[in-house]
């Protein structure tokens, strides 16, 4: 084991990869974060209406109110479980969707009065019928003298040992892979397969493994303080802050105040208690007790335990962890919020009419579409006015909902909205953060004035490295800029794809069309906290997404990240991912393993699919900012399997533990599977639906089918005509419909049942031939899955039998 803690040192310091943050000498290492958790050997999700019907829950009707339906299939799914002791409560982020009609009702499993917070169910309705649901509830013994006793499993050294066991096992890998051909093509390939296990296996298990036990006055104790310092040691990054906490552990436990937060019109909710003056962190750390399930010894079962449940916000990590009650508080699971990268309004506040924007914006940028300073030149583009997605603009914003305007919120302002003439409104605040930071009102951006003409010089030139970062500065006004209108774009366009209020969208004011607001995107242009990465925090809704975008030293002048539109796309991207899957009020659903690696994949998808056209071409990731043709993935994004081999068993090579590789995989299966539709419907030159009439009704045009009618007379959901509009609809609807920690299968699977549920299951054949091709057929299964993304897969080819002819 020192061995192997010894080598995961020297290999998590090797320099020159470029997804990481910057050292003081300019080298590049990776933020530290905590990911992983029990795998659930008992889960299950049905995609199919058939598979549901079999185990004898029929249709109910459409007439049937949808949480009717819910609360019908959920006591006939559980008749044999329910009990006194265990109960569920249906959440109440849970929505029906508009476009689709399908109802997405969100279930957490309460036992002994405490929610168990990797208990979920998640079903999807419509017209009376349970078209699919996930299920990971806990099935065994609720008695409360058996779940909350001392005999508590604490499986997180388990874990440690069985991903030294698998690290030793990669190791043998990549000496047998030495002298093949690798993917990086470095001269050093064996370091550069090893390094990502190795940043895994360091940060996950090498401070929470130290041979001690923290003071504990109880067994019985039941203070969140002491988890809470046991969690800090490992999760902070500073090993000068966890040699001060066990140094003077007493100390920081006294100083550490706890209030309790009560919800007075929320007798559902959990007591909660706040926790302030903690090591390493910006902002007071919520906490609550409840159940987790945690592997049994013989591994095809789990136990319930008693944890507390904390959210940690830290200066680059922002943490959903669970931590056992009893001591010695082992981390059971744990979630990184934060995932690097690389209309006439219907159902408005009729109290407060939309204002119509006394003068659209202008800004000189990159016009969408052009991915980086290498495809194309700036000019000047113009606000997009969509009155569905952006009723009042990108520069307004109620009083009431302005960060800016503390002042007035308890107070009755002579007008409800505020425009502004600066990079800040209802969807996003876009700011530099040089200082790097947590602070961001008050930070610098750019004023257009009355003109709202926000064109501003950029052309910087090379200089001595030691003025490389003032040369930047210069020219941060263009760099907000730049940042602020492609941030607004990705808002209105995903909206119009159904990432809404209700879903969990990034607003601060919701228009009364449901969600909850005051929590626009926070986008930090030139973070001063590192070099050569980007990264977006995705608490749940209600709380502002975090978007960081560096500056990168890979070339002279610096390359700015905030100018490369993949890499912004592809971090807005995880809070659409992180919120629409498991529901808005559940960020821990793609914490880790094949889940966690498609956090990313969908990012990188869709930055593709945004930035291509007609005239078909590879891509690749990051290639600007990081001044490397091949980009920052391990292959470029390609239907020629020589130039990406990629299948689904490629996840068991070395150099594929990471959640980037794993995310590349499944970017690759999406690309090739968006071609089977393409090839079928063609390619329209604009992801962007026609603007709303002034009724508020959407136009056909070229862009959707003629509207149809159902045999009662009720409108169909539009369909975009063509092949990439068509495939973007349906990674959308398919993360509403899949299920909470999804695997690959699971993922696929939605998407398949999402074209079932908008065409009728007409392109069910032409997607199976899509996943087919790189391995994800119906056959391809995965063997002995562990909670770091490993096991053993196994590809199939072939198509569903009904699709062989």
């Amino acid at each position: 084991m020192r061995c192997l803690f010894a080598t995961s040192l020297l290999v998590a310091s090797l320099a020159g990869h470029v997804y990481g943050h910057a050292l003081s000498d300019g080298t590049v290492s990776r933020r530290k974060s905590l990911g992983f958790g029990p795998v659930h050997p008992h889960e299950v999700y049905k995609s199919s209406p058939y598979q549901i019907q079999t185990n004898g829950f029929l249709p109910m009707g459409s007439h049937v109110e949808p949480f009717k339906v819910a609360r019908a299939f959920l006591d006939d799914l559980l008749k044999d479980q329910l009990s006194s002791g265990n109960q569920y409560r249906i959440r109440k982020d849970s929505y029906t969707d508009k476009n689709t009609g399908v109802t997405h009702v969100y279930v957490r499993q309460v036992v002994n009065g405490l929610e168990v917070v990797d208990g979920d169910i998640n079903i999807n309705i419509k017209d009376g019928m349970v078209l699919s649901y996930g299920n990971s509830f806990y099935t065994g013994a609720t008695d409360i003298e058996q779940v909350a006793g001392p005999h508590d499993r604490h499986p997180h050294r388990e874990y440690c040992q069985q991903l030294a066991t698998e690290f030793e096992g990669r190791l043998a890998q990549v000496q047998q892979y030495a002298g093949a051909q690798m993917p990086m093509g470095s001269g050093q390939e064996h370091l550069d397969l090893v390094e990502p296990l190795a940043h895994i296996h360091s940060s996950n298990c090498l401070f929470t493994e130290l041979p001690y036990e923290m003071p504990i006055k109880s067994q019985d104790d039941l203070d969140p303080r002491n988890a809470l310092l046991q969690f800090m040691i490992a999760a902070t990054p500073k090993s000068e802050v966890a040699q001060d906490i066990l140094g003077n552990y007493d100390a920081h436990l006294g100083k550490i105040s706890v209030s309790e937060t009560n919800h007075f019109a929320d007798p559902d909710s959990h007591v909660t208690f706040s926790l302030d003056n903690i090591p390493d962190t910006v902002n007071p750390v919520k906490a609550h007790l409840a159940h987790i399930q945690v592997p049994s010894k013989t591994g095809d079962s789990t136990e319930l335990n008693l944890i507390w449940k904390f959210e940690v916000e830290m200066q680059d990590n922002w943490y959903e962890a669970s931590v056992s009650a009893a001591a010695p508080h082992r981390i059971v699971s744990v979630v990184d919020w934060a995932s690097d990268s690389p209309m006439p309004v219907h159902g408005q506040d009729s109290a407060h009419p939309l204002p119509s924007p006394s003068k659209l914006a202008t800004y000189n940028v990159f016009g969408w579409g052009i991915n980086d300073p290498s495809e194309g030149k700036r000019s000047i583009q113009k606000e997009n006015l969509d009155s569905l997605a952006s009723p009042i603009g990108w520069h307004s914003l109620p009083f009431v909902n302005d960060p800016a305007m503390q002042s007035v919120r308890f107070s009755k302002p002579t007008e409800f909205f505020r425009n502004t003439t600066s990079t800040w409104g209802n969807n996003v605040f876009a700011h530099e953060n040089w200082e790097g930071q947590n602070g961001w009102v008050q930070n610098y951006r750019p004023d257009a004035g009355d003109s709202k003409a926000f064109d501003f010089k950029y052309k910087p030139k090379e200089t001595n490295r030691s003025d490389a970062l003032d040369e930047a500065k210069k020219y941060i006004n263009a760099t907000v800029t730049q940042l602020f209108y492609t941030s607004n774009m990705v808002h209105d366009l995903y909206y119009r794809y159904g990432f809404d209020e209700v879903s969990g969208n990034f607003q601060q004011y919701n228009f009364g069309r449901g969600g909850k607001e005051n929590d626009a995107v926070i986008a930090n242009a030139q973070d001063g906290s590192g070099y050569n990465n980007a990264n977006f925090m995705t608490p749940p809704d209600g709380q502002n997404g975090r978007c960081r975008m560096y500056l990168w030293n890979t070339a002279n002048p610096y390359r700015d990240g905030d100018l490369e539109a993949g890499i912004v796309i592809h971090e807005l991207s995880h809070g659409l991912s992180t919120r629409l899957t498991g529901g808005p009020a559940n960020s821990g659903c793609l914490g880790w393993g094949e889940s966690g690696g498609m956090g990313e994949g969908w990012g990188d998808f869709l930055a593709t699919v945004i930035r291509a056209s007609g005239n078909y071409s590879d891509y690749a990731m990051g290639s600007w900012a990081a001044n490397r043709e091949q980009g920052i993935r391990n292959f470029i994004y390609s239907l020629n399997d020589t130039l990406n081999p990629s299948t689904y068993k490629t996840l068991d090579k070395p150099g594929y533990w990471g959640v980037h590789a794993i995310g590349e995989v499944w970017a690759e299966i999406l690309w090739v599977a968006l071609y089977e539709l393409v090839e079928k419907y063609g390619w329209s030159e604009t992801l962007f639906p026609p603007a709303p009439s002034e009724d508020g009704t959407i136009p056909e045009g070229d862009f959707y089918r003629k509207a149809e009618v159902d045999a009662f007379g009720k409108k169909k959901p539009l369909i975009p005509k063509h092949g990439n509009t068509l495939m973007v609809q349906l990674v959308f609807n398919g993360m509403k419909l899949q299920p909470c920690r999804p695997s690959f299968f699971d993922a696929r699977d939605a998407i398949i049942q999402a074209d079932q549920v908008l065409t009728g299951g007409e392109n069910f054949c032409a997607l199976w031939k899509g996943f087919a091709k790189r391995g994800l057929g119906p056959d391809a299964r995965v063997e002995g899955r562990t909670p770091w993304g490993g096991g053993v897969r196994t590809n199939d080819y072939d198509v569903p039998r009904v699709c062989r002819d």
